[in-house]
């Protein structure tokens, strides 16, 4: 059964409060998790008892939606012995004989927080997460720090070191870099996406916890790449603001082909506090006008494009020059969102008008198929780009991405060359229900418009080739793929029947009007020979709107009496 969001909220408090966190003690068994209330006046004591003497080890964890909170080994903090954050967590080296341990929580907020908390033991051989940390106030961090933009997201963490005996000295961090040192390590980053439109706080509990321990990582998260001593320990995800996603990275030590895992971060890459553009409503009205407005000139391109063929040219006149336009304004201007988005609004009618006009001028269907099959290229290589494919390390370089991605969407216009009908109404088809998508994408979240968004964003930000670009595939995405697929797949059948017995297009209209000019000067016989030049009948119109308004005279006699 599915319950609504307050009342799996209220759920998770009554269970946290039966866990004991309302009383100012936690007792935990390890490797269980335990739902934990937190506030800011009274912290919560977190013990583990009866440890075995065969862990060396334990991580404890603690973590929240969006309120921060603070962890420690003491009562009253201080930098290099407490963490605070969303996801954060302590790691506890333990003496000889040693068999309890005890942590200290609180929140920052002045209201209750719902929390999670779990407690992971490790052994003497498994490698210890954050243990050669330079750079960060512990001594010792397992913790994965997270920042995140509009456009991307990256996660940061602490080299790990190898395992010990409880009592031991730890081994050098940098002794050496050979197998028997830690620089024969290996970090294996994972990703998983939580349910899609879904903020709700216990969701985000219930899942986190497939990402803390290091077989149910492997069993639920996607392995997006493996990081080597040599490199840096950052990794870069393409930001999707209003999709949760947790992400994890699992240490492998190859020669006791033992494992341990670092402390799960999460983010939504928006923010819960802001009233405007908030995790909630994050499409500005403007967007929402100007997608939904372009696709419903996309939907009638899609079904009748190529039978009203200059609202056909429009429309892929205004995608080609609205999208270049705002790249460029975007890149040497600093002009807000929505007077770019008025501004490429104008750019891409002016566009659009243009390349009807060029066609009505010059005729030139070559030209004309030319620009749309770029159109229909520029999607389907973006398509390409948007599947596994566009994560390979190869493309991290910006030359070989573009010089790839060019030949793939110059690859359409060459390939239908022959038959620029069929091309045609393959781009009214496919490119006009895909601005279906993109207006779908304002009101429901779907991965399907990172598609053209992936684009836009590398083409905008110098740095987002680094960026993985995985995005979720969840029922919304497929319920919206099939939308687009119908929608496709019928305009392209219904103009396929309806023009096969027409001609392939319009004959050349600055041709056909100098013709018609011509004859209608030279054949005396011809009604239109005897049509008044237009500058006279502008001037006949203009009298007869005249008369409408002139003032009607009084009946009677009109002519003065003769005497």
């Amino acid at each position: 059964m599915r319950f609504p969001p307050g009342v799996v909220l209220l759920l998770g408090i009554l269970g946290a409060l039966r866990d004991g966190g309302a009383s100012g003690l936690l007792e935990l068994s390890l490797g269980k998790f335990r739902n934990v209330l937190l506030n800011q006046t009274n912290p919560v004591e977190a013990v583990i008892r009866n440890i075995a003497s065969n862990v060396t080890v334990i991580i404890f964890q603690v973590h929240a939606q969006q309120s921060d909170v603070v962890i420690s080994f003491d009562k009253n903090p201080s930098t290099n012995s407490s963490g605070t954050g969303v996801d954060r967590g302590l790691i506890s080296i333990l003496r000889p004989q040693q068999t309890v341990c005890t942590w200290y929580l609180r929140s920052l907020d002045a209201n209750q927080v719902l929390s999670t908390a779990i407690s992971i033991p490790y052994m003497e051989k498994d490698p210890i997460p954050g243990g050669c940390n330079l750079e960060f106030d512990l001594e010792v961090d397992p913790n994965i720090y997270l920042d995140y933009t509009l456009v991307d997201v990256r996660i940061k963490f602490a080299p790990a070191n190898l395992g010990y005996m409880r009592g031991a000295n730890p081994p050098s961090c940098d002794s050496g870099t050979g197998q028997n040192s830690r620089w024969r390590l290996r970090y294996d980053v994972y990703q998983y996406f939580l349910p899609e439109n879904n903020l709700s706080e216990m969701v985000l509990m219930s899942h986190i916890r497939k990402m803390s321990e290091v077989q149910s990582i492997k069993a639920n998260g996607v392995k997006m790449l493996t990081v080597t001593s040599d490199d840096k320990t950052d990794v870069y995800f393409s930001s999707l603001p209003g999709q949760g996603v947790i992400y994890n990275v699992i240490v492998w030590d190859p020669l006791w082909n033992t494992s341990a895992a670092y402390i799960p971060v999460h983010t939504y890459a928006c923010s819960f506090a802001d009233r405007v553009d908030n995790c909630s409503s994050l499409s500005k009205l403007s967007t929402k006008i100007f997608f939904t407005a372009l696709a419903a000139l996309g939907l009638f391109t899609c079904f009748f494009g190529h039978r009203f063929w200059k609202t056909d040219l429009f429309f892929m006149g205004f995608i080609i020059t609205g999208f270049f336009f705002f790249v460029f304004i975007t890149r040497v201007t600093g002009l807000s969102y929505d007077v770019r988005l008025i501004l490429t609004a104008v750019a891409g009618i002016i566009g659009g008008i243009l390349l009807v006009a060029s066609w009505w001028r010059l005729g030139s269907v070559l030209l004309c198929m030319l620009i749309i099959g770029l159109v229909l290229g520029f999607l389907f290589s973006s398509m390409v780009f948007f599947t596994p494919l566009g994560d390979y390390r190869v493309f991290r370089d910006d030359v070989v991405f573009w010089v790839t991605f060019s030949s793939v969407a110059l690859m359409i216009p060459v390939l239908f060359v022959g038959c620029p009908r069929i091309l045609n109404i393959l781009a009214c088809g496919v490119v006009g229900s895909y601005s279906v998508v993109l207006a779908i994408a304002c009101y429901v979240y779907t991965s399907l418009a990172y598609i053209a968004l992936d684009l836009l964003r590398r083409l905008l930000n110098d740095y987002f080739s680094r960026a993985y670009t995985n995005v979720p595939f969840q029922t919304n995405d497929f319920i919206v793929l099939a939308v687009w697929i119908m929608l496709a797949l019928s305009g392209v059948t219904v103009q396929l029947r309806r023009e096969r017995s027409e001609v392939p297009f319009p004959p050349h209209p600055y041709l056909t009007w100098k013709r018609e000019r011509e004859r209608r000067s030279t054949n005396v016989l011809d009604p239109s020979h005897h049509i008044p030049p237009l500058r006279e009948r502008i001037h006949s119109k203009l009298l007869q709107i005249k008369e409408l308004f002139k003032k009607e005279q009084p009946a009677g006699e009109r002519t003065p009496l003769l005497l």
